[in-house]
C-alpha cells in the first residue's frame, strides 16, 4: 500500500512538471510556410530566409517547414503565389511567411482566402493599410544601419573617390537602402578621410529585378565590370545574388586593386573572400521564431514592425535580425575607423534624445531633383524614409 501511494505521488508530480515545462508542449506538430522569390542557396535574400526556417525547426520542437523556392516571373511563370499557398494550407500550414514586398498585394487577396492562417510578409508594408485583412502582419528590420557601414566601408577603403552600387528594382525600399549606403559613404568620406564631400562619386546602377533574369533584365556581371571598367574601385552591392562579389574576386585576382560589399546573408563573401571588405545581412530567425510562438499561443496580432538592431550584438547576430560583419579584404589601416563610426552610430541611436529617428538621416538632406526632406537639423520622419520617393541628392542614378 506505501509503495501505491509513493508512486501515485510520482506521477502527480511528474504531470504537474510537465505542465510547468512550455517547451513541452511544443511537440505537437507546427507547419509553417516560406515563400521565396529566388533559390534557397543564392547566398543573399532567399538564403537567409531559409536559414531563418531551419532556425525555427532547431529551436521549436514540432516545427515543420514547407518550403517553395523561385516564386518570381521566370522560374514558375504559371505559377501564383495563391497556388503556392494553397498547397501549403493543404499541409497544414498555419503561418505562411511570404519573403518580398514582390508579394505584398497578393499577400493580401490570398490572405482573405484563409482567414484561419497568418500570413507575414516581409518587407512589405500593407499592415499599415486600412482595409488590410487581419491575418496579415509585416516585419523587417532597419537595414539602413549595416548599410551605412557599407557605405562608410566603401569610402574608407576607396583610392578613387568612386563607389558603384548594384541595385535591384527600383521602389521605397531600394531607394532608402541605396541613399543609406550612400549616406553612410559621404560622411565617412569627409568626417574620416577628410576629403570635400561633392567629390565623392556614388553611382547606382538599377538592373531591373532582385537577380539576373536572362533576356530581362541587365546583366549584373557586366554592371560590375563596367563599374571597374569606369574607375570605381568597390561596389556595394543591393541585389540578392554574388555577382558583385565574383567579379571583384576575379579581377582582384588579375591585379587590380578593388573590392566589394555583398547584401543579404552572412555567407555572402565566400566566393572571394579576399576581395570582400564586409557584408550587411539578415539573420531572420529570432523574428520568425517570435511569430511562430505568437500564434502557437494564440496571441499574435497584425501589426508593422521596423526593428532597429540589437546595437550589442550586431555581429554576433544571436538576437539582431540585421547584422553586419568585415571581411579578410578589409584593409587594416581602415578598421580603426570603421570601428569608430560605429561607436558614433550606437552613440546617437542609444540616446533617448533620438528616439524614432536614424543615424544619419538628418538635414539639411534634399531628395535626388532639390526637393527638401529634412531642414537643417531636422530629423526624417521614420515613414518619409521608408517610403522615400527619390534617391537623394549628390547621388546618380535614376530615382524612377
Amino acid at each position: 500500500m506505501v509503495r501505491t501511494r509513493y508512486w501515485l505521488v510520482l506521477s502527480v508530480i511528474a504531470f504537474m512538471l510537465c505542465l510547468a515545462v512550455p517547451g513541452l508542449a511544443q511537440d505537437e506538430e507546427f507547419v509553417f510556410g516560406v515563400i521565396l522569390v529566388g533559390p534557397q542557396n543564392d547566398r543573399g535574400w532567399s538564403q537567409s530566409h531559409y536559414e531563418a526556417a531551419e532556425y525555427v525547426e532547431a529551436n521549436w520542437p514540432g516545427a515543420r517547414k514547407v518550403v517553395f523556392e523561385s516564386l518570381n516571373p521566370a522560374d514558375a511563370p504559371e505559377t501564383t503565389l495563391l497556388d503556392v499557398a494553397t498547397e501549403m494550407v493543404s499541409e497544414g500550414a498555419r503561418v505562411i511567411f511570404t519573403t518580398s514586398d514582390s508579394f505584398e498585394e497578393d499577400t493580401d487577396t490570398v490572405a482573405a482566402a484563409f482567414p484561419d492562417v497568418v500570413f507575414v510578409n516581409i518587407t512589405g508594408s500593407n499592415a499599415l493599410d486600412e482595409d488590410v485583412p487581419p491575418n496579415v502582419g509585416n516585419f523587417n528590420g532597419q537595414m539602413e544601419a549595416p548599410r551605412a557601414l557599407a557605405g562608410c566601408a566603401a569610402a574608407l577603403t576607396s583610392e578613387t573617390g568612386k563607389i558603384g552600387y548594384l541595385g535591384a528594382l527600383i521602389n521605397p525600399e531600394t531607394r532608402r537602402l541605396a541613399s543609406a549606403s550612400y549616406l553612410g559613404a559621404r560622411y565617412c568620406w569627409e568626417n574620416y578621410r577628410g576629403e570635400d564631400p561633392d567629390s565623392l562619386e556614388f553611382t547606382v546602377t538599377w538592373i531591373g529585378f532582385w537577380f539576373h533574369i536572362p533576356g530581362v533584365t541587365l546583366d549584373p556581371t557586366e554592371v560590375a565590370n563596367s563599374f571597374f571598367d569606369n574607375g570605381a574601385d568597390v561596389i556595394i552591392s543591393g541585389i540578392d545574388t554574388s555577382e558583385a562579389i565574383v567579379v571583384a574576386g576575379q579581377r582582384q585576382r588579375q591585379g587590380e586593386r578593388v573590392f566589394a560589399i555583398p547584401y543579404g546573408n552572412r555567407n555572402g563573401c565566400e566566393e572571394a573572400p579576399e576581395a570582400c571588405i564586409g557584408v550587411a545581412y539578415y539573420n531572420w530567425g529570432p523574428a520568425y521564431l517570435d511569430t511562430i510562438e505568437a500564434v502557437a499561443n494564440g496571441v499574435w496580432e497584425s501589426g508593422w514592425e521596423w526593428l532597429p538592431p540589437v546595437w550589442d550584438d550586431l555581429e554576433a547576430n544571436e538576437s539582431s535580425i540585421i547584422g553586419y560583419a568585415d571581411s579578410e579584404g578589409l584593409p587594416e589601416e581602415v578598421k580603426p575607423q570603421l570601428d569608430a563610426f560605429y561607436e558614433e552610430m550606437v552613440a546617437y541611436s542609444t540616446d533617448p534624445a533620438n528616439e524614432g529617428t536614424i543615424f544619419l538621416w538628418r538635414g539639411p538632406l534634399n531628395l535626388q531633383d532639390g526637393t527638401e526632406l529634412a531642414a537643417e537639423g531636422e530629423p526624417v520622419d521614420l515613414l518619409d524614409i521608408w517610403f522615400l520617393p527619390q534617391l537623394l541628392e549628390g547621388m546618380v542614378g535614376a530615382s524612377q
